[in-house]
């Protein structure tokens, strides 16, 4: 089980946020069943996932999310929405898991935690924007469950491992980053072939 302290609590951060700039339903959801196993304690300020009203809520709109998600071109409506949801819960997620702390770091937590959440809502959104002109469903579909995955794995990996969860995270961020130069091409070539249509 592990022992929460503030470096670790800034390990959970930073993978809860990257995980719930994903898919925001899918971390709330594993953490909330997470907390009523015996190998788990959630980090002080987060006990409240663990709620079963909490826990029905995030179930029901998981759902909703991984058949909306693989639709295309409503995925695309979906993201879009969602950037004023997964944002502002991935900070909300960050204040909470750093309430121990003065209100300084608490404020510097929830904004590390929402920018951790933007980049990488926007690099899936992005990514996103490339692959769904694509007629065949095959890889919006694979793209979707992939990201599902992610953020589930890295949900788990955080509350058993929370630096190595953190690592993956801080790579996929990098790897965000390096990819924007390709991932803007692609979209101009993706909008100049709409125009011609």
């Amino acid at each position: 089980m592990t022992v929460f302290t503030p470096s670790t609590i800034a390990a959970v951060i930073i993978a809860a946020s990257f995980a719930a700039g994903l898919n925001v339903y899918a971390t709330v959801l594993t953490l909330g069943l997470l907390a009523h196993t015996p190998w788990v304690t959630l980090p002080p300020g987060l006990e409240i996932l663990g709620n079963w009203v909490v826990i029905a809520v995030s179930g029901t709109l998981f759902v909703a999310e991984f058949i909306a998600d693989k639709i295309s071109g409503l995925d695309m409506i979906w993201n879009a929405l969602h950037t004023f949801i997964r944002v502002p819960v991935a900070g909300l997620l960050a204040y909470r898991a750093s309430s121990h702390l003065s209100p300084e770091m608490q404020l510097l937590a929830t904004l590390g935690g929402a920018a951790i959440a933007m980049v990488a809502h926007s690099s899936k959104t992005a990514v996103r924007a490339v692959v769904t002109p694509s007629p065949e469903p095959i890889s919006n579909i694979t793209l979707s469950a992939g990201e599902d995955g992610i953020a589930i794995g890295l949900t788990w990996l955080l509350t058993q491992h929370p630096w190595t969860a953190a690592g993956i995270s801080i790579a996929f961020i990098v790897i965000a980053i390096l990819m924007t130069r390709w991932v803007v091409r692609a979209l101009r070539r993706t909008w100049s072939r709409l125009q011609t249509i």
